[in-house]
């Protein structure tokens, strides 16, 4: 059978499936340096963000077949060459989208009421200054009416809109190769259709509350200072998608200037050493790249992973 390297890990229930297919399988960590030596030992790969399968790497490994992603995006795989030596590249697009559109959810919540704030004011001032701190944070603001602008409508974004929709927000969605996207909710046992016609750039920037990104990054900034400027005053921005997707240093201007109130990130350019500006930065909340970090996504992810392998190399 055929032998596979998950070299950063899988859900023990994917591992348990392919082990029941008979096949080899190795979680054994090889580090970056050692691959070139011990990769062309096995005929597939399967990593998530940590392990890069380069061209130099690919290259000296002629029994590979398969490279897997455990995760949505491919930009440490050097997918076009790969595929030019007949190798299959494969991912989980699916998998984790629910957990990463909550999370988008859970830094806006945050902000909106200050909760990224008090929580870090009221263990030492909760007792002295009480009352000075519940007049500082209640000015927040549902988010019941309030306008959501997502870029990027693929599975996430989509899982985006439903969970602004269930919140009362009307959503302004851009995305160059969607027109509208058909969302199918199920709230309560009740199924319910909505069609979300996307809006060119100019137009959600100018009339969004909230801006969400939910797209791969493509080697250059989507949002940039430009970007920034057509923004509402006091816009806020979540980043759940990933580094360099945001012009960080056009963000923070942002931020100093008034133009955003509030950033939620869980992406950075500089994983895994994000700007000392924005790890202090008083109006951002953060997180450490923790979108996909949930026992059902996990799941998910180990089992698609591992009926993608199956089908490949049986």
């Amino acid at each position: 059978m055929a032998k596979i390297l998950i070299n950063d890990g899988i859900h023990e229930s994917g591992l348990k499936l392919l082990k029941d297919k008979g096949f080899d399988v190795s979680i054994d960590k090889i580090p970056q340096e050692k691959l070139e030596e011990e990769l062309p030992n096995f005929d597939a790969i399967c990593v998530r963000s940590a392990t890069k399968v380069r061209q130099d790497l690919i290259e000296k490994c002629p029994n590979l077949k398969v490279i897997g992603r455990g995760g949505v995006g491919l930009d440490n795989i050097d997918v076009d060459f790969a595929r030019s030596k007949g190798i299959q590249v494969i991912n989980t697009p699916a998998a984790s989208s629910r957990s990463v559109a909550e999370l988008a959810f859970a830094h806006l919540l945050s902000l909106a009421r200050f909760l990224y704030k008090s929580n870090r004011h009221m263990p030492e001032h909760g007792r002295e200054e009480f009352k000075a701190l519940k007049k500082s944070y209640s000015k927040g603001f549902e988010l019941a009416g309030k306008t959501m602008g997502i870029i990027g409508m693929g599975r996430i974004g989509q899982e985006t809109a439903q969970i602004a929709l269930g919140m009362g927000m009307k959503v302004l969605a851009v995305d160059p190769y969607v027109d509208k996207a058909t969302l199918k909710m199920d709230i309560a046992g009740q199924a319910i259709e909505s069609i979300i016609e996307t809006v060119p750039m100019a137009e959600m920037l100018s009339n969004a509350d909230v801006v969400s990104l939910h797209i791969p990054f493509t080697g250059q900034a989507v949002l940039t200072q430009a970007d920034f400027n057509m923004m509402k005053d006091g816009a806020i921005l979540i980043n759940a998608s990933r580094g360099g997707t945001v012009n960080e240093p056009a963000m923070l201007e942002a931020l100093d200037n008034g133009k955003l109130s509030a950033a939620g990130l869980d992406v950075f350019e500089d994983e895994p050493k994000p700007r000392e500006e924005i790890l202090n930065h008083p109006n951002i909340s953060l997180t450490p790249h923790i979108g996909a970090s949930t026992g059902e996504a996990q799941e998910k992810i180990g089992l698609e992973l591992a009926e993608k392998l199956i089908e490949l190399l049986s």
